[in-house]
């Protein structure tokens, strides 16, 4: 069977070099999973689209070379969803022309498997010499044995946190940070409590450039754009999350900010122009960099 070539682009900011990593596509059937809406209308925005159901989702991450370090955002699903669904962030990364033993510091929006599976291979870190840091109210929140122990129907998702998460905890290698912690130069956390409770967006700034990498703001761009108070039933808070999308969207688009989101089409950078009462999704403007230099 053929497969698709490993997914990286590459693009700079400044004096840092970013590449968006493909861990692959999930399939999902946006109008089971979509809130605050309806089917027909989840079919009809789709539609404008050329969509149907289910739609492949692209599951992005994110690598910042700032010249000292090597940052990691996000790490795709790994094996948590099963054979041929994701789990090609490794060969992304490798095709990209970088190790997994490389990457100094991950940095995770949120601890979802979607975010947080391939921090894992097998029984091993996959990224054994790397910093883990996310926000103490999410370690908190999915790491807990009574949250755990009260999940109910939801008690996969705190036990795939724990065994991706748990095992660098065990080493030492996670580092929570709190709301107004320094980071990295040139990269602060914002955190957008909502989706998750510790969920975080990054902001990546080098020589007056900016991008703003938004993890879970947005999962479905023909739905979420044109209507933003549409939440998806996997939020933990439906409400917050669709006031930090409105904050963010009408932010971005003000700023002309150059974002980067995890579920947005491979590569999943560019910019948000106001539409009416919604939004428009402006890719990046695609180059070859055929004068790439080292």
């Amino acid at each position: 069977m053929r497969t698709q070539a490993p997914g990286y682009y590459r693009m700079m900011l400044g004096d840092f070099e970013v590449t968006a990593l493909s861990d692959g596509t999930v399939p999902q059937t946006v109008r089971e999973i979509a809130t605050h809406t309806t089917p027909e209308q989840v079919t009809a925005l789709l539609a404008r689209d050329y969509l149907q159901d289910p739609v492949e989702t692209s599951i992005n991450a994110f690598l910042i070379n700032t010249g000292r370090s090597l940052v990691l955002v996000d790490t795709g699903v790994g094996n948590l969803f099963g054979p041929d669904v994701g789990g090609r962030l490794v060969q992304s990364l490798r095709a990209a022309g970088y190790q997994p033993e490389q990457i100094d510091v991950v940095l995770l929006t949120h601890i979802h498997s979607d975010h947080s599976g391939g921090l894992m291979t097998g029984t091993s870190r996959a990224f054994p010499n790397a910093v883990l840091r996310v926000h103490a109210r999410e370690a908190e929140y999915w790491l807990s044995p009574e949250n755990l122990a009260n999940a109910g129907d939801a008690r996969s998702y705190f036990e795939q946190a724990r065994a991706m998460v748990g095992p660098y905890q065990d080493a030492r290698k996670l580092k929570t940070f709190g709301d107004r912690d320094f980071l990295l130069p040139g990269i602060r956390a914002v955190p957008t409590p909502g989706h998750t409770p510790g969920h975080s967006i990054y902001v990546v700034e080098s020589r007056g450039q900016r991008l703003v990498l938004w993890g879970d703001l947005m999962h479905f761009g023909p739905v979420q754009l044109r209507e933003p108070s549409v939440t998806v039933s996997y939020d933990v808070d439906s409400r917050a999350a669709a006031a930090q999308r409105a904050r963010m969207f009408s932010e971005a688009a003000g700023r002309g900010d150059l974002v980067g989101l995890d579920h947005m089409p491979f590569p999943g950078l560019g910019r948000l122009a106001a539409d009416g009462r919604g939004y428009r999704w402006v890719p990046a403007n695609y180059t070859s960099a055929q004068r790439w230099q080292d």
